[in-house]
């Protein structure tokens, strides 16, 4: 007997702590419920820690308290087709809602929302764009334990040479990112130009500014979750993972972001005169960097990326045009001037992302701050200039003391966060790894 074809359904997604998408299938016909806000998850849903533990003992938010419910209140600015599933299926993403109708002080997009209303206060408006770098490996990770680029780009089992800008990388995997760019367009993504990246199998995908940050957020993440599905589709699986290969080059999340007021004017525009206001604007993300690497760099695996001599910024400074810095003025000049920060990997969450960097720009809108002697091309840093950690446990004790990461996304979601991270960092402290066999076992 021929199976029944399924029927379409539509999912109301949250977002997790960790950029993971948690949510309910519901069936088309019980969509109603949906778009009357009537749908619940506990609210401890969004304190899920990456091994997707509620860590109630920590943050005494889920069991000790009853595991209440919050409500899912979609966004449907966000409702999209799913070309994965069944045809006429689509998916929303939602906010948690106390039953007061309070967004939940865990929601990542309700955290970004709040610090947009500060801009709007003041009559600006960010703009944003997205740039994610991620890997595609064969499906036989779960096997072997280990990533290993697509066949089609390796010769006698070994990645055939660096791949960047290289068209025939883009051809080995035509299939698969005419898939990504198909369903992008059924989502309306406003994605733009894919390249190959160094990494085999490492691909970039931009996408287009928004003067709605929210909604650029939105985008990304509808993104990783298409790069995903579409692997799944022909046989691959794809990572945002941050550093999935030791030799070869890591993962990151550019963000190109300017701001314009209730006229249009670009407020970053230095034509004119002297660039005040943009490198104040540079100055509070400078200022704010170290607070807030937690948010950009949010696992252990996240610090390999931070390395001598990689494009990923060891460096607290900043520069015009130089893509080594932590943050690049691509132009300082007419409508197109912006900064683009550098630091976050692809693993980050791209809510608590554009949270913490307009956070850092809003501070350099309300002060006057000066960033110091701009890094110039070929030249070491400037004398003094501080460094991003490299030590996951120090990041997260930076983030948990910070005045700013307080004020920014509030004291209680900086202390579930910090806590939440604090565990995943001794736990990974704890883990007596390979290496520590290989290299120290036959020699102390």
């Amino acid at each position: 007997m021929a199976l029944e074809t399924a029927p379409p359904r539509i999912e109301i997604l949250l977002v997790g702590m960790n950029g993971d998408l948690r949510g309910k299938q519901i069936p088309l016909e019980a969509e109603k419920k949906v778009w009357d806000g009537t749908v619940r998850l506990p609210s401890s849903t969004q304190s899920l820690d990456i091994w997707g533990y509620d860590n109630d003992e920590i943050t005494g938010l889920s069991m000790s308290i009853g595991d209440p419910d919050g409500l899912c209140i979609p966004d449907k600015r966000s409702l999209a087709p799913m070309p994965w599933a069944p045809e006429g299926s689509k998916q929303v993403l939602s906010t948690m809602r106390e039953f007061d109708g309070t967004p939940s002080f865990m929601d990542p997009r309700a955290i970004l929302a709040a610090l947009l209303k500060r801009f709007d206060e003041r009559g600006l408006t960010p703009v944003v764009a997205t740039e994610l770098e991620f890997y595609v490996i064969e499906d036989d990770w779960r096997e072997t334990g280990r990533p290993r680029p697509p066949a089609s780009l390796m010769y006698r089992g070994e990645p055939n040479g660096f791949q960047l800008y290289d068209m025939r990388a883009v051809d080995a995997l035509d299939d698969y990112l005419q898939t990504v760019r198909t369903w992008a367009k059924l989502q309306e993504l406003p994605a733009d130009a894919t390249t190959a990246e160094f990494g085999p199998g490492q691909f970039e995908i931009n996408l287009l500014h928004r003067a709605d940050a929210l909604a650029a957020a939105d985008d990304c993440i509808y993104l990783k979750r298409i790069a995903e599905q579409a692997a799944r589709k022909h046989g691959l699986k794809s990572t945002c993972m941050a550093k999935p290969y030791a030799e070869h080059a890591g993962s990151g999340l550019h963000v190109h972001a300017s701001i314009i007021d209730r006229d249009g004017n670009n407020v970053l525009d230095a034509r004119g005169g002297d660039p005040v206001r943009l490198k104040s604007v540079c100055a509070g993300m400078l200022k704010t960097m170290r607070d807030a690497q937690l948010i950009f760099a949010p696992f252990a695996n996240s610090y390999r990326r931070f390395q001598p001599g990689s494009f990923a910024p060891v460096d607290i400074d900043w520069g015009y045009g130089h893509r080594g810095t932590a943050v690049r003025v691509p132009d300082a000049q007419g409508p197109a001037a912006r900064i683009e920060h550098r630091v976050a990997g692809a693993d980050v969450n791209p809510y608590l992302l554009l949270t913490a960097i307009l956070g850092g720009m809003l501070l350099g809108l309300d002060e006057t701050l000066d960033p110091g002697p701009a890094t110039e091309p070929g030249k070491e840093p400037p004398a003094g200039t501080k460094k991003l950690t490299h030590d996951f446990l120090t990041a997260v004790e930076e983030f948990s003391a910070s005045p700013f990461i307080a004020d920014v996304f509030g004291a209680r979601y900086q202390k579930l966060y910090g806590d939440t991270k604090r565990k995943e960092a001794i736990t990974y402290l704890r883990t007596v790894s390979d290496f520590d066999y290989q290299t120290y076992l036959p020699r102390i």
